[in-house]
């Protein structure tokens, strides 16, 4: 029975921190969605929900995010995770600050850390300023992003104009002290009335610390780093088993395809680094109506053979920009989304059994379009994008992953993994 319930705002995030779970062997599945009532396994350690609720209303986000909570805790779980991006990804009005004190008041918790680093892809918190790689946040390609721009890199500061509660600051010195450090200075503050606390982490090794002092709480957020150190915390709190095997999948044939339609440095970079047949969507095209997805399908299946092939929407900021003025963010990308569900089904039924995808919207509009209720989370590719299963009679791996993270030769590695 499951013992950890996490809630992801978005379904690439979600899938980041499975594999997280994974890698400290938990028997990890993700949902599409709440699930519904005996829709999860018995033989499951942890249960995360794949949402997609990072940038719509806050109040449809706290609705989501509690019918979610409902739901993990009827299948058993008595440890509860809010993931958001290792960027933090929000504006003023939320969703982090709303959905944080409305999971607080449903589990009657008094406090809960923040803590979105991810030490291994770059993302570190130092007196509460998240950085990307060595610059701050606001410097960094996410404050121009097209939905969150993040002009501020001070967590204290953006997570205070979202909730009426206070926010504080465990700093990093407190933090490497040690777990015993960490929590007296977690008590002190929530003493205080302080119930949003940022953590500082540099380093792997923090996030071990972090996982064993908030080891005993109800609610933790952050990013899929912070959840590094949670599976051997609960080990030595009698919650978890040890196993083994917590990534095997079952092995798929057919294929091999990439749909891209994250406009992040990473996956552009991904897309110029790729070797083989590449077709560049027209965005213009899709955003005035025309069906590009029959004319790429009809490329992509005299493409198809043993090695992978990249169909990508992604493009640089200013173009993305240029677009959305031309046609509206919302029908822009309605309509890239719709061209990329049409593309997955159509590859799928040419007989792709192995799938990557990049972009956390794109990944969303995929697993909608091929009716997946459900992920076993598998091996890791790089650091945050594991390989996933689709639970059902006739599987398919998917690779969900994040616009921001793997390598630049993350396509073609994703296929050796496999």
């Amino acid at each position: 029975m499951a013992i950890l319930g996490v809630i992801a705002d978005d379904f690439t995030g979600a899938t980041d921190i499975a594999g997280m779970l994974v890698k400290g062997g938990m028997r990890t599945i993700q949902t599409i969605g709440v699930p519904p009532k005996g829709a999860i396994p018995d033989d499951v350690d942890a249960v995360v929900v794949a949402l997609k609720s990072r940038s719509i209303p806050a109040k449809d986000a706290i609705a989501q995010s509690l019918d979610s909570l409902k739901a993990l805790q009827a299948a058993g779980c008595v440890r509860f995770f809010f993931k958001y991006c290792s960027t933090f990804d929000s504006t003023d009005a939320g969703n982090i600050g709303p959905v944080g004190d409305a999971l607080l008041d449903a589990l009657d918790a008094r406090q809960a850390i923040y803590c979105p680093a991810f030490p291994e892809n770059g993302r570190t918190i130092f007196f509460g300023h998240l950085f990307v790689g060595d610059i701050l946040l606001s410097d960094s390609h996410m404050r121009h992003h097209p939905l969150t721009p993040m002009t501020d890199a001070s967590l204290v500061r953006v997570l205070g104009r979202q909730t009426k509660h206070k926010v504080g600051l465990v700093p990093l010195k407190k933090v490497q002290a040690g777990s015993p450090s960490l929590r007296a200075a977690l008590d002190a503050l929530s003493k205080d009335g302080v119930r949003h606390v940022v953590v500082d982490a540099v380093a792997d090794p923090d996030l071990g610390i972090i996982g064993e002092a908030v080891g005993d709480d109800v609610l933790v957020t952050g990013g899929s780093g912070v959840a590094l150190g949670l599976p051997a915390a609960y080990r030595r709190r009698g919650l978890l088993p040890h196993r083994s095997g917590a990534d095997a999948l079952p092995t798929v044939g057919g294929s091999a395809a990439v749909l891209a339609g994250s406009c992040s440095a990473a996956t552009l970079g991904q897309i110029a680094a790729f070797k083989g047949p590449h077709f560049k969507l027209d965005t213009d095209a899709i955003s005035r109506g025309e069906d590009v997805a029959a004319s790429a399908l009809a490329w992509a299946k005299d493409k198809l053979g043993t090695a992978p092939i990249l169909l990508s929407a992604s493009d640089t900021p200013e173009a993305v920009k240029a677009l959305q003025a031309k046609y509206g963010v919302d029908k822009s990308s309605h309509a890239i989304e719709k061209t990329m569900a049409s593309l997955a089904r159509g590859l799928v039924g040419a007989g792709v059994g192995r799938l990557v995808v990049a972009g956390g919207e794109t990944s969303g509009a995929v697993v909608g379009a091929l009716d997946v209720t459900a992920l076993r989370i598998g091996p890791e590719i790089d650091p945050g994008v594991p390989w996933t299963a689709s639970v059902a009679q006739k599987p398919l791996l998917l690779a969900l992953k994040s616009g921001n993270f793997g390598a630049p030769d993350f396509f073609t590695k994703a296929f050796h993994r496999t």
